[in-house]
């Protein structure tokens, strides 16, 4: 058991990992991630998947065997990322089992281009949840405009939901609204409210957005203290009236998940957005070489304290440099939304040529 990742899990952070692949589940890396480095669940992208279809000959046969049905690309790639999900659910199982469904959760994100259409998602949504046939099992569903329409309804319909492209304090509140008003209309229903979710931040991405224009003492800053910011509004949150009416009716906390974690500024520590943000009650979602390197050299210190500590006056110093933070993090929603769908069209491509090529 690696002493760090361990440290870092004792604090009351989940370490899951960004990333799922078949060869990870055939050749025991997942279970070495579980015993050696405390992970406890993953979460998946299109990007993540047409990396693994489009870098190996993994899937060859189940696209071939798809294809001669007739089933179009999408359809094929939602078979092929099931068959992965569904056996890393049955694994983290016992850890969901045992942490009475807090933990040991997988996710299958809906189509990106379905952003902006929530009937859409909706439908897709409680379609693939369906077929999975998996509790563990998280629907991935973004916090834009129509996603937050989907997200209440969805999880008034009993889906566990991550909601994903989250940006800032406001999104995720945004989100975390839309999470507790389908629980409030599961309990005037007279239904289980213990529908699971998490909101996920990312932070690497601000980073990355003004790495060009940022003076030299607030480099690489500004993702760290959005994800603060965040987990101050978290802490509030949860311990409203509203929230623990919730909680004695029988419903979940929605944690706040970190997601993007991977360093993209090469003159930053590869374990920045580890060492500070390891804020406990929350996951953290890691790619495989920010795990490694965490694993490594990486220190969790103390945690984020319950008020964000210095968060406020950072983003105030970003403010006086002449960054207009409210409208990065919408730009970066925009922008990531774009990134989504963009990798969604790389991963149907990457499957139609596949089934051209057999």
């Amino acid at each position: 058991m690696n002493d760090r990742t361990r440290a870092l899990h004792d604090l009351g952070q989940s370490l899951w990992v960004d990333n799922i692949t078949r060869s990870m589940l055939d050749d025991g890396t997942l279970e070495r991630y579980v015993s050696d480095y405390s992970v406890t669940g993953l979460t998946s992208n299109p990007t993540i998947f047409d990396k693994a279809i489009a870098g190996g000959s993994d899937y060859d046969a189940q696209i071939a065997d798809l294809a001669a049905t007739g089933a179009e690309p999408e359809q094929i790639f939602f078979e092929l990322a099931m068959a992965d999900l569904r056996r890393a659910a049955d694994y983290f199982s016992v850890t969901h089992m045992r942490t009475d469904r807090v933990d040991g959760w997988v996710s299958l994100e809906v189509s990106p281009l379905l952003a902006d259409d929530a009937n859409a998602t909706i439908e897709q949504a409680v379609h693939l949840h369906a077929r999975a046939e998996r509790e563990n099992l998280f629907i991935k569903i973004p916090g834009t405009e129509a996603g937050l329409t989907a997200i209440e309804e969805v999880i008034f319909r009993g889906v566990p939901v991550n909601v994903t492209l989250l940006f800032s304090r406001e999104q995720y509140l945004a989100a975390a609204d839309a999470y507790m008003r389908g629980i409030e209309r599961r309990v005037a229903a007279g239904l289980n409210p213990a529908v699971a979710s998490v909101a996920s931040l990312f932070v690497s991405r601000w980073d990355a957005a003004v790495v060009d224009d940022v003076p030299a003492d607030l480099r690489a800053k500004l993702g760290v203290a959005v994800g603060q910011q965040a987990y101050a509004a978290y802490r509030e949150l949860i311990a409203t009236d509203r929230a623990q009416q919730l909680a004695n009716q029988g419903a979940r906390t929605q944690r706040l998940l970190m997601a993007s974690t991977g360093t993209k500024d090469a003159e930053a520590s590869d374990v920045l957005y580890i060492e500070h943000l390891a804020a406990p009650n929350t996951v953290n979602t890691m790619p495989e070489n920010t795990l490694h390197a965490f694993a490594d050299h990486g220190e969790a210190g103390e945690p984020v304290p319950a008020d964000g500590g210095g968060a406020e006056g950072v983003l105030a110093a970003y403010g006086e440099a002449g960054f207009d933070v409210d409208g990065l993090a919408a730009r970066l929603q925009s922008e990531g939304k774009g990134s989504f769908a963009d990798s969604w069209h790389g991963l149907i491509g990457s499957i139609t040529r596949q089934t051209t090529a057999v």
